[in-house]
């Protein structure tokens, strides 16, 4: 509809009228080929609410190949016929080709990235950002006589809000070959409809060249993941090789309308701010004060984007794991369980992490995680507390000395007995967040000491004071013996038993890195 606002104000300059071209396969279309959208008679109807005086819906049976080439040729078949003053395109990767191989078949001249008209001794100016969004160039096409090409970037222009007059509707059959035998196409792939798009993203977290390096960028990448937000990139970052050029936003790449934008070490060139206008509220860090991207932010940060960047990621996780803890609270009152398995999804997903990889950095099960994420159980304290580990926070910093104290005694009753068939004591009291912990553990005569194998971070040492103990590290079985001992990789999953007729106690010093 934008390049409707631009069609529109040209034919307010000229006195012309405003057409709106659409494509159709008609009865061939077929899902192998097609891509799925709104009917032509539904988008028709939409463009003549937008200022479309008319709208032309082009019919052939090749139009069903979503290929530039196919559409080109289409389209230069009307524009021969009636030859338009001008010819607008969007400013996409589609847009451009399909633009820049009509005016090479009409003979006539493309100007792209136009985001202003003017009239001059009866010839259109185009305006276009040039060296870097500095000045305004203005140019005009060398033949006024032949239809003029131009590509509009998306916010440049605003949508019509006056109804198209006559705002007819009609289909026209374009005829001839219109593909290309020169072109095969080898392969085509549909986008994965699960992967999420950067347009469509609530939070928006750009990168330019102000982060310095890859590594820069990686901060980026934390920042973004932390709050659950998609990444974005000026042009720097790409031709660097720092991320991938569908995370570039701008004139030449996406445009973006999020509810939070941040944008970092990005200097606010025009190419840039047009993709990042229609962002509810933008967040600039740049260590200049005079930056132009101060001009379009609603808040700015003067600061080296590298100090403080983890500085802000940091913070940001530690609000979430407080929402978190906060969240178990209610929940273990009988309320919100649904909330915090959403919660913790988000952190999941916005962390590119699977189910699988949660399940293991928490020494949980898949299928555990996935019913605290659908609400059907409330995880644990220590899964908390686990789940801050993997995102590289302290839990001190976020829970109170009330709660801290509540865990500790927790703990320390469950260092005394944990069910009928063992019962262990904790040797170093107070040492629960220390990397070493020793532990009195007494198991009754033919019992396990936990029902499945588990698995930790770190290594183990066993002692067997008395008794006869069958420790199991996976799937390799080993008798021990009243004074004999074992040094193990805890992350190899084990599981101990009492194989005698008495009690059997163990001695266990267990490191977590």
């Amino acid at each position: 509809m934008n390049l409707l606002g631009a069609a529109k104000r040209l034919a307010g300059l000229t006195g012309g009228k405003t057409v709106a071209l659409l494509m159709d396969a008609g009865e061939t279309c077929n899902s192998g080929d097609a891509v799925k959208g709104i009917s032509p008679e539904d988008a028709s109807a939409v463009c003549v609410r937008n200022g479309a005086d008319s709208v032309f819906i082009l019919e052939h049976n090749d139009l069903s190949l979503c290929r530039p080439d196919v559409h080109a040729g289409a389209l230069t078949i009307l524009i021969k016929e009636m030859a338009p003053k001008m010819a607008l395109f969007p400013l996409s990767d589609m847009g451009r080709e399909i633009a820049s191989s009509c005016a090479a078949y009409c003979d006539s001249g493309l100007i792209a990235d136009c985001v202003e008209f003017s009239m001059e001794d009866n010839r259109i100016i185009a305006g276009c950002p040039s060296w870097g969004g500095e000045i305004m160039a203005r140019l005009t096409w060398g033949d006024p006589e032949i239809t003029g090409f131009a590509t509009i970037p998306a916010n440049a222009f605003s949508p019509c809000v006056e109804t198209g007059n006559p705002g007819e509707i009609k289909r026209i059959q374009v005829k001839g070959e219109i593909v290309t035998d020169r072109l095969k196409r080898i392969s085509h792939e549909i986008s994965h409809e699960g992967h999420r798009k950067l347009e469509e993203a609530d939070i928006v977290v750009v990168g330019g060249a102000g982060v310095g390096t890859s590594e820069g960028f990686a901060m980026v990448r934390r920042l973004a993941a932390a709050i659950g937000g998609e990444i974005g990139a000026t042009r720097p970052p790409v031709i660097n090789h720092w991320v991938d050029e569908e995370r570039l936003i701008g004139q030449t790449g996406k445009t973006v309308h999020p509810r939070l934008l941040f944008t970092i070490g990005t200097s606010g060139a025009i190419q840039y701010t047009a993709g990042i206008t229609g962002s509810e509220y933008i967040v600039a860090i740049n260590r200049d004060p005079s930056s132009p991207v101060f001009s379009v932010a609603d808040a700015g940060i003067v600061a080296d984007a590298r100090i403080i960047m983890p500085l802000i990621t940091n913070r940001i996780k530690l609000l979430t794991m407080r929402d978190l803890a906060d969240s178990m609270t209610v929940s273990e009152t009988g309320k919100a369980g649904t909330a915090l398995g959403v919660k913790i999804e988000k952190i999941r997903r916005s962390n590119d992490w699977t189910i699988e990889y949660l399940a293991e950095k928490t020494d949980q099960t898949p299928e555990f995680i996935e019913k605290v994420e659908n609400g059907e159980m409330v995880p644990s304290v220590s899964f908390l507390l686990k789940l801050s580990r993997a995102l590289g926070v302290d839990p001190g910093t976020f829970l109170s000395d009330e709660e801290k104290a509540q865990i500790e005694d927790k703990r320390a009753k469950a260092f005394i007995t944990r069910t009928k068939n063992y019962a262990y004591q904790t040797l170093t009291p107070g040492a629960e967040n220390q990397h070493l912990r020793a532990f009195m553990i007494t198991i009754e005569a033919k019992q396990d000491h936990k029902p499945v194998a588990y698995k930790h971070e770190g290594e183990e040492f066993i002692y067997v004071m008395e008794g006869d103990l069958e420790l199991t590290l996976d799937s390799k079985i080993t008798n021990l013996k009243t004074g004999e001992s074992m040094h193990y990789n805890s992350e190899i999953p084990h599981k101990l038993k009492n194989i005698g007729n008495e009690t059997t106690r163990c001695l266990v010093m267990l490191y977590t890195p």
